[in-house]
């Protein structure tokens, strides 16, 4: 009965906890570029800064977080092993979020802010990113039960995110924004954000109790030999890695910014109308966030994602063809929204995928190599995370530059300020950003669709050839190793 009420519990108070934290995820990952375009007059010079920063925080992170998968591994305390990180994670998070957000710097000082800002939230981010999906293995070892954890947290995660996506560019940008300009507005969202964050993940530290049965044994020593060998070690862990790589740079190129700035040259500077596209557009992944665990039982994952290529690819065509044929109207606005929708839709359910073949790569560690190593392997899924979007970054910045873009948002980042200084109303600061807005012309707009259309489904189907061809723990497999694991600690 007690596992049972621990068990009903953890269901409950593990999911919760990540809301908040992908609504801070989201606001950093989803519009801190566009902050900074609409906010901050920069030189081609300092925007280039701003990504090779973002390179390279995350290639630093390509050391901080299986080292910190090392340091959980090693860690021993009463309160276990994750919850110590969950906590210093989330309180340091929110202090170098809202710092950025609310900063009155520009120009090059900004860029230092910025450098010290990003390397300090790959820290603190990692700290309790890999700590929150790292419990999972512990949670339970049953396949059902892992697909329930995984699918209930990625419901609460996706509706702080969708949440998220749905208000920032509502209170940010046009008629909405609080305090009438987007500097002031952005740094509000942040400190409201950032207090979420904290409040839902103490529900996860103080609610859910994992399997500590390892804490009774000695913490393995700590060695970066340790953390290569284990993820090179398994060839499943590593194909994963890769696939999951290229599906996270198809999903992340609309929201990385690229969305928004498009939907804003393309029909006006009016965060409504983004946060429109974002809310229908994530509205079908809803299904798959509180059906998932249901479905799975009933079509396996690769018959699955056959299904959801096809759905993809239509959604990315009906956004490409009326976005390159039809003038901005109505029409050309919802066939953009309905694409959008169908393809996130496939995008997601690859997410969801992509999740459970990570994690089952715990249980093939074990099989092959006798440890399991839970931490170190969840550490790949927030560094891979977080490297494709460095590099969505950079494309995205790339992208402008081309497209000469960033002529206009710094001209719109000037007007937003003065509106923050108060030396324009907010009715001219609109005005005088409409005008300068519908200079934009047709072959730079259709430039940023083709990158944010053909560029996503190109690396989705890499991703499901790849999956297909190389990736072996399908379900049968699974059990399989699941039921020899039980014989040999059963000593048959």
């Amino acid at each position: 009965m007690d596992n049972q009420q621990n068990q009903k519990k953890n269901m409950l108070f593990y999911p919760i906890g990540t809301i908040g934290r992908d609504m801070m995820y989201s606001l950093v990952n989803n519009y801190l570029l566009t902050y900074i375009l609409f906010t901050k007059s920069l030189t081609n010079a300092q925007l280039g800064a701003v990504t090779a920063i973002m390179v390279a925080a995350r290639i630093f992170d390509g050391l901080n977080d299986p080292i910190m998968g090392n340091i959980i591994e090693r860690t021993r305390t009463k309160w276990g092993k994750f919850k110590p990180w969950l906590f210093i994670g989330i309180i340091t998070s929110a202090i170098v979020i809202y710092m950025v957000f609310n900063s009155s710097l520009t120009g090059w000082s900004f860029i230092w802010l910025f450098g010290f800002f990003y390397f300090s939230f790959s820290i603190t981010y990692t700290m309790h990113d890999i700590s929150y999906w790292g419990m999972i293995p512990a949670l339970g070892s049953d396949a059902d039960a892992r697909n329930q954890y995984t699918s209930k947290a990625t419901l609460c995660g996706g509706f702080g995110g969708t949440l998220a996506s749905i208000l920032i560019p509502l209170l940010t940008t046009g008629a909405y924004a609080i305090g009438g300009s987007a500097n002031i507005a952005y740094g509000r969202v942040a400190l409201v954000i950032c207090v979420l964050g904290i409040i839902f993940l103490m529900f996860t530290i103080f609610g859910v109790r994992e399997n500590r049965d390892d804490l009774n044994k000695e913490a393995p020593p700590f060695s970066f030999k340790k953390v290569i060998k284990t993820i090179t070690g398994n060839d499943q862990l590593m194909w994963i890695a890769i696939i999951f790589f290229c599906q996270q740079i198809g999903t992340n190129i609309i929201l990385g910014g690229m969305g928004s700035t498009y939907l804003y040259v393309t029909f006006g500077y009016k965060g409504s109308l983004y946060s429109l596209f974002t809310t229908i557009g994530m509205a079908a992944t809803a299904f798959l966030m509180i059906f998932y665990p249901s479905l799975s039982r009933k079509i396996h994952r690769k018959p699955l994602m056959k299904i959801m290529v096809y759905i993809a690819v239509t959604g990315y065509a009906l956004m490409l063809v009326p976005g390159l044929l039809l003038p901005a109207t109505n029409l050309k606005y919802w066939c953009l929204v309905i694409g959008y929708m169908l393809s996130n839709f496939g995008q997601y359910c690859f997410y969801l995928i992509m999740m459970i073949s990570i994690i089952n790569t715990v249980e093939y560690n074990e099989y092959i190599k006798g440890t399991r190593d839970e931490a170190i392997i969840s550490s790949l899924r927030p560094f891979i995370t977080k490297m494709a979007s460095a590099l969505v970054a950079a494309i995205v910045t790339v992208s402008y530059m081309i497209f000469g873009i960033t002529s206009y948002t710094n001209q719109v980042s000037q007007l937003e300020s003065a509106a923050a200084a108060g030396t324009i109303t907010e009715a001219e600061k609109l005005t005088q950003i409409s005008s300068v807005l519908s200079g934009v012309q047709a072959s730079q707009a259709n430039g940023l669709l083709i990158v944010m259309t053909v560029l996503p489904c190109f690396m989705f189907l890499l991703s499901y050839f790849l999956y297909l061809k190389h990736y072996k723990l399908d379900e049968e497999e699974y059990d399989r190793i699941c039921n020899e694991l039980e014989k040999r600690k059963s000593g048959n």
